[in-house]
């Protein structure tokens, strides 16, 4: 009876089983739930958000393209990853996977100034960026007021390399880096007039558009704000919005508290 029935309907029972097949493929196949797996002596793996991240063994060779952001004094005396407190005026920065103690070195690919930082935090987290600054590598980059660049990263050899083979333990996020105080730019200017126009122009549509202003010392730059979230995933959203209606220089940003 039961031969009779698969030969009869095998068409029907052959497409259950395919479709069984494939729902089981992205039900658990691509299931962010459980982390990743690593081979033995790899560090192991974090989650930020939805996503989990893999350190890198060793950064040995290590080169990368995209876009550096920095972050300065809503973050200035906080723990880093790595156990250390944040000082805006050191030479360091964040990066998602690199060993923590190795030497980057980061070419500004706009004004061709470089610089080399130490890595011990993990970031960015916001969309598109590929590592953090402090303030004094951002300030020596030139890119303090507008707040992004386009960079090539290198690692150097470092002290990150022995970090797995000297038997350290490696630190991980000890703070929740989605929940604070973000906005998104649109733009910055040097000069404050087409700093208000964009304004104004926003402003028609969007609320909580505003401006703010910034010194390095040297050159006073006017950024143009939209909106105020409590969390980075909001203004991440905001931020792919905006960049999908024409404004490709939009990104999230902590603000100061």
């Amino acid at each position: 009876m039961i031969i009779y029935f698969f030969k009869r309907h095998y068409r029907a029972v052959y497409r259950f089983i395919v479709f069984c097949s494939i729902s089981g493929f992205f039900l658990y196949g691509c299931s962010t739930v459980a982390p990743p797996a690593v081979p033995p002596g790899y560090p192991k793996p974090y989650k930020m958000g939805r996503n989990w991240y893999t350190p890198l063994p060793h950064a040995g060779g290590f080169t990368q393209f995209g876009k550096a952001s920095w972050y300065g004094r809503e973050f200035h005396g906080k723990k880093t990853a790595n156990g250390e407190i944040y000082n805006m005026y050191d030479m360091t920065a964040a990066h998602k996977t690199l060993p923590f103690d190795t030497y980057v070195s980061v070419w500004n690919l706009k004004n061709n100034r470089t610089a080399v930082v130490r890595i011990n935090d993990r970031g960015p987290f916001a969309r598109g960026r590929i590592i953090d600054l402090s303030y004094s590598a951002a300030k020596k980059l030139g890119i303090v007021g507008p707040g992004t660049t386009d960079v090539k990263i290198v690692a150097l050899a470092g002290p990150g390399e022995t970090t797995a083979s000297a038997g350290k333990t490696p630190s991980y996020p000890v703070t929740d880096l989605y929940q604070g105080n973000f906005t998104v730019q649109i733009g910055a200017f040097g000069d404050r007039e087409n700093a208000e126009k964009l304004r104004n122009q926003l402003a028609r549509t969007y609320q909580n558009v505003y401006i703010t202003s910034y010194s390095d010392g040297r050159d006073t730059f006017y950024r143009v704000k939209v909106g105020r979230y409590s969390n980075l995933a909001q203004a991440n959203r905001f931020e792919s919005m905006m960049i999908r209606k024409g404004y490709k220089d939009a990104f999230a940003v902590a603000e100061d508290n």
